[in-house]
């Protein structure tokens, strides 16, 4: 399945790239801190997932290496030859396949709230149908203390309305076949092969991904570096952007 993800490139046009990865059930703006922060010295290139904000829908499973294709296209389509790569939990294993399968277009990845192989791999075939009989908005009450901690929805509440607000606005088939390919997602063999420098970030209190999956991934690439957020849940960059950001800064600033 060839996918055409919609994409928003930001940034100096002679400057080193970045490419953004989004979470399920949110879309490129899920960044738009990280943007603010290094597109003063970076080309920034976010893209959707399908059916994700601007994206067109799909029907039918996919698969992460379907959706690192896409990534691939999008980095085309936006004129990037090699990039550095930054992704959130679907995104972050998209960062992943990318790692082992990009070749000389990725320079470095840096994942975060995700896994090698997500934990409770038969849940995902139950929320795909969940979803697809009652839509995204069925996903809504389970989001908080997963996505973010209640301590911080209760600081920024129009930060929370913009996350669910994504959620809500993700199409259902979509959701639900991205669902699929995180159920099938196992790169735990592939991750030694990985050659290009890591960096795994942890929100100390995620309970989707907890710090021992990033510390699984730091663990199986060489040389990759293992960093952890307090405070902060799934969408630590979205929590917590001052804090990712200086850890995004460093990383990417080390190896352009």
């Amino acid at each position: 399945m060839a996918l055409d993800l919609h994409h928003v490139v930001d940034g100096p046009a002679d400057a080193p790239a970045v490419l953004f990865g989004p979470s399920l059930g949110t879309d490129l703006h899920l960044f738009d801190a990280q943007v603010a922060a290094l597109s003063d010295r970076f080309r920034c290139v976010r893209f959707d997932l399908p059916g994700h904000g601007d994206s067109a829908p799909v029907t039918g499973d996919l698969t992460i290496a379907a959706l690192g294709r896409g990534a691939l296209a999008a980095a085309d389509a936006a004129g990037i030859a090699d990039f550095h790569y930054v992704g959130v939990s679907i995104g972050g294993a998209i960062g992943q396949w990318l790692g082992v399968h990009g070749g000389e277009r990725v320079r470095s990845i840096a994942v975060l709230a995700t896994a090698a192989r997500f934990p409770n791999p038969d849940s995902w075939p139950q929320r795909a149908a969940t979803v697809r009989a009652d839509g995204t908005a069925a996903m809504v009450g389970s989001r908080p203390g997963t996505w973010y901690v209640e301590s911080w929805a209760q600081r920024d509440p129009a930060g929370e309305q913009r996350l669910l607000d994504m959620l809500r606005a993700s199409d259902d088939e979509s959701y639900a076949a991205c669902c699929a390919a995180i159920g099938a997602f196992d790169i735990r063999a592939e991750l030694g092969g990985v050659s290009v420098p890591a960096l795994a970030v942890a929100g100390a209190d995620d309970p989707a991904t907890p710090p021992s999956s990033l510390h699984e991934i730091a663990d199986a690439i060489p040389g990759a570096r293992y960093a952890e957020v307090a405070d902060s849940a799934h969408l630590l960059n979205y929590e917590r952007p001052d804090e990712v950001n200086a850890l995004l800064t460093e990383h990417l600033t080390a190896r352009s």
